[in-house]
């Protein structure tokens, strides 16, 4: 029987290394689609069965090319983590509409493209997941945070619409609202005191959301580190 296939979109050193490796780790088929390919190539040499992917997530076309690589290599997705950020942090006036525009295609546009192109199959199955990393922005704006918290509200509105969606199809969709730092992937996992959070435990944060009985699913889940005040 085939691996079940986990795409992660979004790949950097941290959050979207530390998805990759845990979903490795619990023996999953890996899709990595980043924008630039240098960590996504080294990781997919690093993990058994892994494959990197080059994708703008803020173009649509670019969005359905890729996953139709994907499918035709390595089947239908049963995860979807989408990790794609972008944030220009500046104050209302002096944000430019481009700035605002590029921030809404990378964080809302482009969950929108890659569910679209997962959906389908998972709900002929009856089953699947797609969890999305949020941040605290998408909750409160602040003076800095003019694109970004816009941006972020919209993409935790749409995963709350494809939740209620999507739900009664046996489809999982959750939301990861991260607020802290993110600390080094090496951090030692005894800092009790640690101001920042371990891209690991955020990973098993994600296939805990996989993981859980459709009897009890989380649609929204804070994460922050013990020092983070809120």
């Amino acid at each position: 029987m085939a691996k079940p296939l986990c795409v992660v979109v979004g790949i950097g050193p941290k959050n979207g290394a530390a998805f990759a490796r845990v979903f490795a780790r619990a023996n999953y088929q890996l899709a990595l689609v980043s924008r630039r390919t240098d960590l996504s190539d080294a990781l997919a040499r690093e993990l058994s069965e892994a494959s990197s992917y080059a994708c703008d997530v803020a173009d649509p076309d670019a969005v359905a090319r890729t996953f139709a690589a994907i499918r035709s290599e390595r089947g239908a997705p049963e995860v979807l983590i989408y990790n794609a950020g972008s944030g220009v942090f500046k104050t209302a006036e002096e944000l430019s509409p481009q700035e605002l525009e590029q921030s809404f295609k990378v964080n809302a546009l482009g969950l929108l493209c890659a569910a679209q192109q997962v959906l389908p199959e998972m709900r002929r199955e009856g089953r699947g997941s797609i969890v999305v990393v949020g941040a605290t922005a998408s909750l409160r704006g602040r003076p800095k945070t003019a694109a970004f918290a816009a941006a972020k509200a919209a993409q935790r509105s749409l995963a709350q619409s494809l939740a209620r969606q999507c739900a009664p199809e046996g489809i999982h969709v959750s939301l990861m609202i991260i607020d802290g730092g993110i600390g080094n992937a090496d951090a030692p996992a005894d800092q009790a005191d640690a101001k920042r959070l371990r891209p690991e435990d955020i990973a098993d944060e994600a296939m805990h959301l996989v993981r859980q009985d459709r009897s009890a699913w989380t649609f929204e889940l804070d994460l922050r580190p013990l020092q983070e005040t809120w």
